[in-house]
């Protein structure tokens, strides 16, 4: 419970959200609650599971989870400290009736805020009063409307933007559209006066101002509340279908975000509109014809479908793509490969008899958007459209990032509001749905509330799919995920005083007691070419810090025999002969009477047995590495390696040495273990691509290398602890 106070690293930066400024706002207004590191912070999360698992079973039960922000972040999003706090029973979802049954779980929130609870302190040995407050709420954003008491099928559907809110109705697509993001941008934006870009119309107003707690709270406070069926909708103009129960909280006005927008489920639903209108794919592309006649009649005839018998045709707009030009962005993400752990086979997604994907989840999306989608688009699209789709995913990979400088966030607003204009100026007007709106207010929730990485739904949908899993009985099935729960947290409480036994909920990695290296795949005892064998020992000799004076005072030995010869011809030589040179050192000051050798190197100065181990897969610092052979057999790709290095170049007609730290691309070619008796050491021996001819930069900040072009023959060999 100090973590979040002693253990976390204060640098300025956004780590956890201990580092933002709504949690010190809390210190600073409640001094004795702030004052108390071990007062408890809380996160909220519902949403709707279905535990029969099938869709032909219309069944809805909404668990209400807590989540302890206090813990590290490595901790917060462990099932075991993820608490149940209720189970609000089917079929039917409560809907904005939820605040009747969360009136248990705030009742003991106040009691939390306001008396807390003695708890004893195992780690000091005392007893002190604990008390907690909900920090913030996640949810998808159905679940934000049944929260937050706020009506989101409105023409003010943005909760954040509230009665700012600017949309349009679209007669023909039947739905509401948000395009007024050219209001963030800066007041002498060229954009603001462009009109054939933005239908016909210019921008001079500012962005919306967002209301504080204190002046939210006002808006809603007088409001009646009315539960129960049948559900009387407010009349129109009035955008709260009540005042939420969490008001009732004494601190909840003065937190500046209480509902945050869960990204998991905005990049999912930003992906499949992108992919979904590339692909043309049936029920999730935005551009038909119902989208046309809706441009249309705002001005844009050129898009007009026209009808040939019994066919209408679409004429191609920016974001349309050829039979061909679909088969080359379905190719790029079927030849996909990536690093093992790092996310579900994406090839097996790609239908290419249909040219779409299929069986999208919701970190497929993720993976998609903001690593891969950028590579698929390389060689189809347009120059402006291409990239504009490369900066809102460089845009999501940004905000997931695990730390944050703060300084950096006013830009990454900036350049988000360019990307949502640049979007509307080249994507079908159905297209901007309020998901897509949300995308302009993420920046201002990191800013208050801390990374994103700790308030998205992953551990929580992880975690309803555990509750899923243990619904055993179908004619009760909230009652048996209960059991199952229940069970689940008295074992693991008794696991806390048994030795030796895999606490539940705390999954360890696979990677556990392979830190320090170990072969995994295709052990073979092998022998190699001499030339190749001392090439291998001399590359260990050379990252041995007990080794590193011999080598300094070999050098200068070898500079003092040959004063004329340049500073490349005394490495090479000393590359050739140290070996040698280090065993008979070592052993004359062995056969002193006092010898102040290390056993490490004694062993190191005999040097490694002839018969090394050979492997196509090893782990080593977390990471999975194979060979290139292995690669090839596995719809998996680890490997490639990246290292960065200082070396030394000679540069200019007199060859003078300069000192270049640079990133060096390879792949493995093989993986040996160096047996020296009493320890081993791995290496890997690889394929580097040039790092001057076959590494480039393009425009967009994407690294190109090209393997055909390589580099670096004679020193292949690299530490294994050195790859990433």
């Amino acid at each position: 419970m100090f973590w979040h106070d002693k253990g976390r690293k204060k640098d300025g930066k956004l780590r956890h959200v201990a580092d933002a400024p709504q949690w010190r706002t809390i210190d600073r207004d409640f001094l004795e609650f702030g004052s108390e590191p071990r007062n408890l912070r809380l996160g909220l999360c519902t949403d709707g599971i279905n535990p029969f698992g099938t869709l032909s079973t219309q069944h809805s039960t909404w668990p209400i989870m807590l989540i302890i922000y206090n813990l590290p972040p490595w901790l917060t999003t462990k099932s075991k400290y993820i608490l149940l706090t209720m189970l609000i029973s089917g079929p039917k979802q409560p809907g904005n009736d939820i605040d009747v049954y969360l009136e248990p779980l705030i009742e003991d929130l106040k009691m939390l805020w306001n008396v807390g609870v003695e708890v004893f302190d195992a780690a000091s040995s005392s007893k002190f009063q604990m008390r907690a407050m909900l920090y913030c709420t996640i949810n998808d954003f159905p679940a934000y409307g049944n929260l937050s008491g706020y009506r989101l099928k409105t023409d003010k559907g943005c909760p954040v933007c509230g009665d700012d809110t600017e949309s349009e109705w679209l007669e023909h697509s039947g739905k509401h559209v948000y395009m007024c993001h050219r209001r963030g941008l800066d007041p002498g934006h060229g954009y603001r006066k462009r009109k054939k870009a933005f239908y016909g119309k210019t921008e001079h107003r500012s962005a919306p101002l967002v209301l504080s707690g204190k002046e939210y709270h006002a808006r809603v406070k007088n409001i009646r509340t009315e539960f129960g069926k049948p559900y009387k909708p407010p009349p129109n103009g009035v955008y709260h279908t009540k005042k939420s129960i969490f008001w009732d909280l004494p601190y909840w006005e003065h937190l500046s975000v209480r509902h945050c927008i869960d990204v998991m489920h905005v990049e999912k639903n930003v992906f499949d509109s992108i992919i979904g209108t590339l692909l043309n794919m049936p029920n999730k592309t935005k551009d038909g014809v119902k989208a046309r006649h809706d441009m249309v009649a705002r001005g844009r005839f050129e898009v007009n479908p026209i009808q040939k018998g019994k066919r209408t045709y679409l004429p191609p707009i920016c974001t349309t793509l050829s039979r061909n030009e679909k088969k080359v962005l379905c190719e790029s993400l079927k030849g996909v490969k990536v690093p093992h752990g790092y996310s579900s086979n994406i090839s097996s997604l790609v239908s290419m008899k249909d040219l779409k994907l299929v069986g999208l989840k919701s970190h497929d999306c993720h993976v998609l958007l903001t690593q891969l989608l950028t590579i698929a688009i390389r060689s189809v699209l347009s120059k402006h459209v291409r990239q504009v789709i490369t900066k809102l995913c460089k845009f999501f990979n940004a905000i997931n990032a695990k730390d944050i400088d703060p300084d950096s966030l006013d830009d990454l607003q900036a350049d988000v509001v360019v990307i949502l204009c640049e979007l509307e100026m080249y994507f079908p007007i159905s297209f901007f749905d309020i998901m897509v709106h949300l995308i302009v207010h993420l920046v201002r929730e990191i800013k208050l509330c801390g990374p994103v990485f700790q308030r998205s739904m992953w551990p929580m949908e992880r975690e309803m799919g555990t509750y899923k899993r243990r619904m055993k009985n179908r004619y009760r099935p909230e009652g048996s995920i209960i059991e199952g729960t229940v069970a689940s947290e008295t074992l693991g409480f008794c696991q806390d005083y048994l030795n030796n036994v895999q606490p539940l909920g705390l999954p360890t990695s696979r990677h556990e007691g392979r830190l320090e290296g170990k072969g995994t795949l295709g052990k073979n005892v092998i022998t190699v070419d001499r030339a190749l064998f001392d090439k291998a020992h001399m590359y260990v000799l050379q990252h041995m810090t007990e080794v590193h004076p011999y080598l300094e005072n070999h050098f200068a030995i070898l500079k003092s025999q040959y004063p004329n010869k340049r500073e490349a011809w005394l490495i090479s030589e000393q590359n050739r002969c140290f070996a040698q040179w280090f065993k008979e050192k070592v052993m004359t000051e062995l056969s002193k009477k006092t010898p102040k050798i290390s056993d490490n190197l004694r062993w190191l100065a005999n040097g490694p047995k002839a018969n090394i181990s050979s492997y196509e897969g090893y782990d080593i610092n977390g990471f999975c590495f194979y060979t290139s052979r292995q690669d090839q057999k596995s719809t998996m790709q680890n490997s490639g390696v990246t290292v960065v290095a200082s070396s030394v170049e000679y540069v200019g007609r007199g060859k003078q040495p300069v000192d270049i730290t640079r990133s060096y691309y390879g792949v493995i070619f093989d993986i040996w273990e160096l047996d020296y008796v009493d320890f081993s050491v791995p290496l890997f021996r690889c394929k580097w691509a040039d790092s001057e001819k076959g590494v480039q930069v393009d425009d967009m900040g994407f690294i190109l290398v090209d393997f055909n072009v390589i580099s670096h023959i004679d020193d292949p060999f690299i530490l294994a602890s050195q790859a990433k």
